[in-house]
């Protein structure tokens, strides 16, 4: 670490960690206010943002899969620009693209797997149940 700083491969910048904490923060809460007329963006929630190093881009990271959320984002993308810059103080406010977060579809993924494998016999029954309590418990509330 060369001044408070990642190696090379993995820069880390501050003032670009805080502005992601900051912009999430402000976007997560205008994505809100913004549900509350547009249906299409109902129980949708900001993850994450990653701004650009040279902070002119930002990605917004979302919880739901759906072309009619994206497509209301992309919508209403100069009003969430405004609320950035009305909220912060920045130079240049980025310019905002929003994508599902992989981290949520990649979880989605894994539980089909696993729930393909104990349909098909592959997960015991004395592995973990649906409601999150182990088997050989749940077996033994039934039989009281």
């Amino acid at each position: 670490m060369v001044n408070g700083r990642a190696g090379v491969g993995a820069r880390s910048f501050p003032r670009v960690d805080r502005l992601n904490r900051v912009l999430c923060e402000v976007l997560a809460e205008s994505v809100e206010r913004l549900a509350d007329t547009e249906e299409r963006l109902e129980l949708v929630t900001v993850t994450s943002v990653s701004v650009d190093p040279d902070l002119r881009h930002c990605t917004v990271f979302i919880s739901r899969d759906d072309e009619g959320v994206l497509a209301a984002l992309e919508e209403k993308r100069g009003w969430l620009q405004a609320q950035v810059a009305r909220q912060t103080s920045l130079k240049r406010t980025p310019l905002l693209s929003f994508r599902v977060d992989p981290s949520l579809l990649t979880g989605l993924r894994i539980e089909g797997i696993l729930r393909t494998m104990h349909v098909d016999g592959l997960l015991g029954t004395d592995e973990v149940d649906d409601d999150g309590a182990d088997g050989e418990l749940a077996k033994d509330e039934g039989t009281l």
